[in-house]
């Protein structure tokens, strides 16, 4: 089929051929550009905390005794990535050589029920780019974006720092949305990470009668007062549910975000939570969470809310980069050679202080 553009037949990648079989490859096959298909060379690609899960083998991804395996290797991880096309199919209308362009983490298929009625971020097959290898992401030179992508364009005068937070920034809005935060509700927000302090800073436009970010670590503790944080509150220094009682007359959040992926923030959250309020959980799990379900259901009468992905997102992230309501000062913290993959996995699981880490290519 004819294509617009050129690109190299081989590039740079880093491959996943099993959860304990990672490789840089200085040479593998860049993708063939299909009749509707755009092929972009990469920017930049960010390391998201679900990455690091995948390589360390999370049953979510690689599967167990009560879950399929999702992921089919060997596949090119990343999903926080964006660059500019070099190639397209005879078929994309719209696109031309040279457009700087991002695209939602999953691909929908247009044709199930999800897809129908406008969830597309609930795809029934639910493929990703990063994790097929038939979807490849963007720890690589090159990807291809198929026809069904939901692709946004990147202001040229953006700043690779703010690009590499569309995707994760994204997704903070739609948790933040799921919580339907009004200016009463005193709010808590468990994790300032990337993810977290996204939540905050977008939070902060709701106005919420009082916003408390928790997180380990003060360095993030300090950003997330930075972005709009009324308080911060370190789980290992206070008691947090005394702290948050004694603000809210004894009764407790209404609103609960839950941002770490750690067990220990679950239940944490359903203490500090008031009767009737509002949990929402968007994070990534490498072990089971088990609580107590009563609290939820007979003794407060809880919403528990899920959040997946940054369904209709990214433009209004964009343009809130853009015009300054959405910090993002000092989030994106290191940047590495793809060559050196190894080196920025260690320094994306947050053990040196790191908030987000990327690839620049």
């Amino acid at each position: 089929m004819p294509i617009i553009g050129s690109y190299p037949k081989t590039m740079k990648a880093l491959v996943a051929y099993g959860k304990d079989d990672y490789r840089f490859e200085p040479a593998y096959p860049t993708p063939e550009c299909g009749p509707s298909d755009i092929i972009i060379r990469t920017e930049a690609c960010g390391i998201c905390a679900g990455d690091l899960k995948c390589s360390h083998g999370a049953a979510m991804f690689w599967g167990d005794g009560a879950q399929p395996a999702w992921v089919k290797p060997p596949f090119i991880p990343g999903h926080e990535f964006f660059g500019r096309i070099v190639a397209m199919g005879e078929e994309v209308e719209g696109y031309r050589l040279g457009d700087r362009i991002i695209a939602d983490q999953i691909v929908p298929c247009g044709k199930c029920r999800f897809c129908r009625d406008g969830h597309y971020w609930m795809c029934q097959p639910h493929d990703m780019l990063g994790f097929q290898s038939y979807n490849n992401g963007g720890m690589a030179e090159y990807v291809r974006y198929p026809k069904n992508c939901v692709i946004s364009r990147v202001p040229e005068e953006m700043t690779v720092e703010q690009a590499l937070l569309v995707e994760p920034y994204g997704c903070s809005k739609h948790a933040v949305d799921r919580g339907s935060i009004t200016n009463e509700d005193v709010v808590v927000i468990s994790g300032a990470g990337t993810l977290g302090l996204g939540m905050v800073t977008y939070a902060r436009r709701k106005n919420p009668k009082l916003l408390i970010a928790l997180d380990l670590q003060e360095n993030r503790l300090q950003k997330a007062k930075e972005f709009g944080a009324d308080l911060v509150f370190n789980p290992s220094q206070c008691d947090v549910d005394r702290e948050i009682k004694a603000l809210t007359d004894g009764y407790g959040c209404d609103v609960y975000i839950e941002a770490t992926g750690h067990p220990s923030s679950v239940a944490q959250g359903l203490t500090v939570i008031r009767k009737l309020g509002r949990f929402v959980e968007f994070s990534v799990f490498g072990q089971e969470t088990t609580v107590d379900w009563s609290i939820i259901g007979d003794r407060k009468e809880l919403d528990i809310l899920g959040a997946h992905l940054s369904p209709y997102a990214y433009p209004f992230v964009i343009e809130n980069m853009q015009n300054g309501n959405l910090k993002t000062d000092g989030v994106v913290t290191s940047m590495f050679p793809l060559e050196d993959w190894q080196a920025a996995f260690d320094r994306a699981s947050g053990k040196y202080g790191d908030l987000k880490v990327a690839f620049r290519l």
